[in-house]
């Protein structure tokens, strides 16, 4: 007679336990196996009060209740960076959290902030959707398209985003953005996922006349203004997404759909985005990647169309949520 082990003997609830007592790292079984025994998707946020902030904690839903993870339990740092370097044991704590029921603030009383405020680095990607390449008649790239924004360019999911005197063709762009949470260098893609500790919502304000025409046709200063990098609300842990890459994404301008695609039309996805930026960077925790936009810009329309002061973006990710900033 076969025999059988010990670990298969065991009923499925406490073979998952089993696995994840055995994993050492971020990679994706250990994710998944946390994922499945819990059964609830995971968003991670930074939030403040007022009497305490900023803080991180769990959103129950988009645009649910948040538990304040630092009430569940004190030795927790208060900024997600620092969150994110403690690895996978800082998880476990906030899915106990989530498990307890306990210390849930009703949104009401919670301000949502960028779910990181201070990453080391914003790494992004042009022209990274095949439909977006099509919209601009130019030949899809055969290696990715990299370029930064400062981090002082980020604000909040609901926060405003300032016009700047400086430009008179200020655009939108929906993006997918991914955030690193184990540190790296020479990345392979097999092991790229290890490192992505979940994804996002992003929002790439981008002055087109500082972009394409000014300052020698370089990207950064038309990318970087301060309030050009809306992103949130949350961090949806990667194995609470079904496939990052099929995704439905889109964005609207004062209740208008411009923006209209899917995740699948990405060339670079995010396995190969992090074996080849991490060639030439080490890549930290709280590191934030853009990943591109679809097609539907305002500077391609016939004719352009800009924001102006006043208007409402409205920024979509399906499975992820929403952000919404007003132009001021």
């Amino acid at each position: 007679m076969q025999r059988l082990s010990r670990r298969a003997l065991l009923p499925t609830g406490l073979r998952l336990s089993w696995r994840l007592l055995r994993c050492t790292g971020w990679g994706g079984s250990w994710s998944r196996d946390i994922s499945q025994q819990a059964g609830a998707t995971m968003r991670l946020v930074q939030f403040q009060t007022s009497s305490a902030g900023p803080r991180i904690g769990l959103e129950e839903k988009d645009g649910g209740n948040v538990i304040d993870l630092k009430a569940f339990d004190p030795s927790l740092p208060s900024s997600m960076r620092e969150f994110l370097e403690k690895g996978e044991s800082a998880l476990v704590i906030a899915r106990r959290a989530q498990e307890s029921g306990q210390h849930i603030l009703l949104r009401s009383e919670v301000t949502l902030l960028a779910p990181v405020t201070n990453p080391d680095k914003v790494i992004c990607v042009g022209m990274n959707y095949a439909d977006h390449c099509l919209e601009q008649k130019v030949k899809i790239p055969e290696e990715p398209i990299i370029f930064s924004k400062f981090a002082s360019s980020i604000i909040g999911p609901y926060d405003e985003i300032i016009h700047p005197p400086e430009s008179s063709e200020v655009d939108w762009e929906v993006e997918l953005a991914f955030v690193i949470g184990k540190k790296g260098k020479h990345i392979k893609e097999s092991a790229a996922m290890d490192h992505v500790v979940g994804f996002m919502v992003a929002h790439d304000v981008s002055a087109r006349d500082w972009q394409m025409t000014r300052n020698g046709k370089q990207w950064l200063l038309g990318k970087t203004f301060d309030t050009f990098c809306p992103i949130g609300p949350a961090i949806v842990t990667k194995d609470s997404v079904s496939d990052p890459h099929n995704l439905g994404i889109r964005c609207k301008v004062n209740g208008e759909l411009v923006q209209n695609s899917s995740t699948n039309q990405m060339i670079f996805k995010t396995q190969m985005l992090v074996a080849w930026v991490s060639q030439f960077v080490t890549l930290y925790p709280g590191d934030v990647f853009l990943t591109g936009t679809p097609p539907g810009v305002g500077v391609f329309r016939k004719p352009p169309m800009f924001l102006k002061r006043g208007d409402v973006v409205e920024c979509e990710i399906d499975e992820l949520g929403t952000i919404r900033n007003k132009v001021v």
